[in-house]
């Protein structure tokens, strides 16, 4: 059991001063609406510059006998990390006055520094879309690609965590800086809660996701902010972490030392330590706001009485129909992957064929499902860059992968990089904090057909019109400007990407290609949009094999289930959400899986299958519900040179069905009594 957090005498000085001496709010709104630009009276400011929030009242008192500890709960569309932004002082407010920092400039604000009264200083945001920087593999000393992270070779400007936490990020820093690192209780304090004691000489650029994640709080803490808002701040992480981390927060929140906000998706588990929540709508407003024992329910109500058939991407709970599997298309056998003498993907031992062999023996075939999962910085990520070739061990490792190795042998050609880009379609958090942001959607798709990001794709009027159907299917949710357009036949023949492919005799009798996308920058879409543009780019090609690490990690419920039965059915099927459930709500089930109607396939331009047989695929999540119903077989690995052994296993249906299935992935089953597994009907 984790001890809990014991705050430094001067912090719990400070905070009694608090109590003592202020009760005015360090965030006070009153009926004010927000703007990102001037409102002005012309008729077409409403739709290009509309109101945030509007009449928003939000207030957070400085300190109170109760502490308030607040969530924010919204899709991902629904605006919050634009509203900690106009919590932080940022956007326009209208009335001006509307919006104040009464703590911040009061005589009660006994804080040091001047930075302390100034709202973007004392009020500090910490967010995981890489859109703010100031974090680890952020900045001018960024990797230049995507390779960098994992050579073993340090460079001067490879800073590692502890100089990140500290501040030391200057190539040239001085005596003084250099003395005072190390010597701050609050730094060791941190480090040590948030398990960072292992990581503090790592470069940055080779922490995992959940470690970045980690660091980036860890570096807040350290600011001593008056308010730290922490946006989605358990996406991406490992159970176990998750529940370390929440009492960290909680004895955070308890102290008012910060007071920390947090942001969820409603499909996350709210803490036990939240008192306060506010709901908020994808219109950019405020549904409900208060004590979360009067908040609407949010759990489902099983309405139907009916048990759980299918899984969220429609595929029957008792499927035990086994999946024709073909010729290999990953082999490992006896992988170590060490950088000197620290071993990060191997540190094992597995029995084959009744012999005891190092490293990692690992075989995917064609039309396997496999979910990789572990704790944060057991070596998944690795495993994945190994695949990808992006590891450069990949080349000397004892890896073959389409039944060929990487490089070539006598009577045996290699694989080139080219040859496995093509193979391979992927999605994952690395590459998305690399990918060109300035590039527009229609073009972040189809670069899908190209060697690089920024090289010319080889398109063809076919393709065109594939990636016009991955548009229009999931237009409500990448287009901010939804609408349904009427189609226009009149013009439909003098549209440029038809000219370019000869189509302009065509008899066309589907919409519009989505022009939205060719003027929609990929940076401009919210965080979950921006995953599932990335989902769409790795299955464009209908590649021989399809690596999903945390692709749906970001997304809302409704999103997510749409973005996992289209992975399995294409446009093929779709479905209804149950009227009986808020459209918010995790479960937003699907209550029947239906054919997609022909005229319905005709407007969107053409059929799409999903997964085909002949493709494997590899998915990592942290998240049971991120698991698509097609995985079968898993492997969880150990954490990091702990020496336990890589566990393996197969499922006979959908995850969601099976009987503490997810305990069992995490070696956390429980059993009764008898010795029996406990069995408990999921409903609807």
């Amino acid at each position: 059991m984790r001890r809990p957090v014991q705050l430094l005498p001067s912090t719990k000085a400070f905070v009694r001063s608090l109590s003592a001496k202020s009760s005015e709010p360090i965030i006070s709104i009153k009926d004010a609406s927000f703007y990102r630009q001037h409102p002005t009276a012309a008729p077409h400011d409403a739709e290009s510059n509309p109101p945030l929030f509007p009449k928003l009242t939000f207030e957070l008192p400085s300190s109170t006998r109760t502490p308030q500890h607040w969530a924010i709960i919204g899709p991902s569309s629904a605006g919050k990390t634009t509203f900690f932004e106009i919590l932080r002082g940022q956007h326009l407010c209208f009335p001006p006055t509307a919006r104040s920092f009464p703590y911040l400039s009061s005589p009660d604000n006994v804080r040091e520094a001047s930075r302390s009264r100034v709202p973007s200083r004392a009020i500090q945001y910490v967010g995981f879309a890489g859109k703010y920087g100031g974090g680890p593999r952020g900045g001018s000393t960024a990797a230049a690609y995507l390779s960098a992270r994992y050579e073993s070779r340090r460079e001067d400007t490879d800073f590692s965590v502890l100089d990140y936490l500290t501040g030391n990020v200057e190539l040239n820093p001085t005596d003084a800086e250099k003395q005072s690192l190390g010597k701050d209780d609050m730094l060791r304090k941190v480090i040590q809660d948030l398990k960072l004691e292992a990581l503090v000489d790592m470069p940055v650029g080779n922490l995992s996701n959940g470690q970045t994640r980690r660091a980036k709080i860890a570096k807040a803490l350290l600011d001593r902010p008056e308010v730290l808002l922490l946006d989605e701040p358990f996406m991406g992480l490992d159970p176990p972490t998750v529940k370390a981390l929440s009492p960290l927060l909680h004895n955070l929140a308890e102290a008012q030392a910060p007071r920390i906000i947090i942001s969820l998706r409603p499909q996350d588990s709210l803490p036990d330590w939240i008192t306060h929540v506010a709901s908020l709508d994808p219109e950019l407003h405020v549904g409900y706001q208060g004590p979360r024992e009067m908040a609407p329910r949010t759990e489902p109500v099983n309405a139907t009485g009916k048990y759980l058939q299918y899984s969220r991407d429609g595929l029957p709970i008792k499927d035990k129909t086994p999946a024709p599997v073909g010729e290999p298309i990953i082999e490992m056998q006896d992988v170590v992957v060490r950088y000197g003498a620290k071993t990060v993907l191997g540190n094992w031992h597995q029995t084959i064929d009744g012999e005891t062999r190092p490293g990692l023996h690992w075989t995917v075939r064609r039309g396997e499902r496999w979910g990789i999962f572990g704790p944060n910085g057991s070596g998944k990520t690795t495993l994945l860059s190994l695949i990808s070739s992006d590891h450069p061990q990949s080349y000397s490792l004892p890896i073959r992968l389409f039944s060929r190795p990487r490089l070539p042998s006598p009577g045996e050609p290699g694989i080139s990089i080219f040859d496995l880009q093509s193979r391979i379609g992927q999605s994952s958090p690395e590459l998305h904090s690399f990918f060109p942001k300035h590039l527009s959607l229609r073009r972040a798709l189809e670069s899908a057909f190209a060697d690089t990001f920024l090289s010319a794709p080889q398109l063809t009027y076919a393709l065109d019109t594939l990636i016009d159907t991955h548009l229009k299917w999931f237009e409500p949710e990448l287009n901010p400007h939804f609408q349904q357009r009427a189609n226009d036949k009149s013009n439909s023949s003098k549209h440029p990407r038809l000219l370019r492919h000869g189509a302009h005799n065509l008899d066309l009798t589907h919409s519009l290609p989505p022009d939205w996308a060719d003027q929609l920058p990929f940076g401009a879409l919210p965080f979950g949009a921006q995953r599932l543009a990335l989902l769409l780019r790795a299955l464009l090609r209908k590649p021989d094999l399809v690596v999903l690490d945390e692709a749906f990690s970001g997304m809302d419920a409704l999103l997510r289930d749409k973005a996992l039965l289209f992975l399995q059915w294409g446009t093929t099927r779709r479905f209804t959400p149950n009227p009986n459930f808020s459209a918010h709500d995790d479960r937003a089930r699907l209550f029947g899986v239906r054919a997609t109607p022909p005229e319905v396939l005709a407007q969107e331009g053409m059929e799409v299958q999903g997964l085909e047989e002949r493709q494997a695929l590899v998915v990592v999540s942290h998240v049971k519900e991120e698991v698509p119903g097609s995985v079968r077989e898993w492997m969880c690995l150990p954490e990091a040179e702990t020496g336990k052994e890589v566990r393996m296993g197969r499922f006979k249906g959908p995850l969601e069905g099976v009987r503490n299935g997810w305990e069992r992935i995490w070696g956390e089953e429980k059993k009764t009594r008898r010795g029996r597994k406990p069995w408990k009907k999921v409903q609807v």
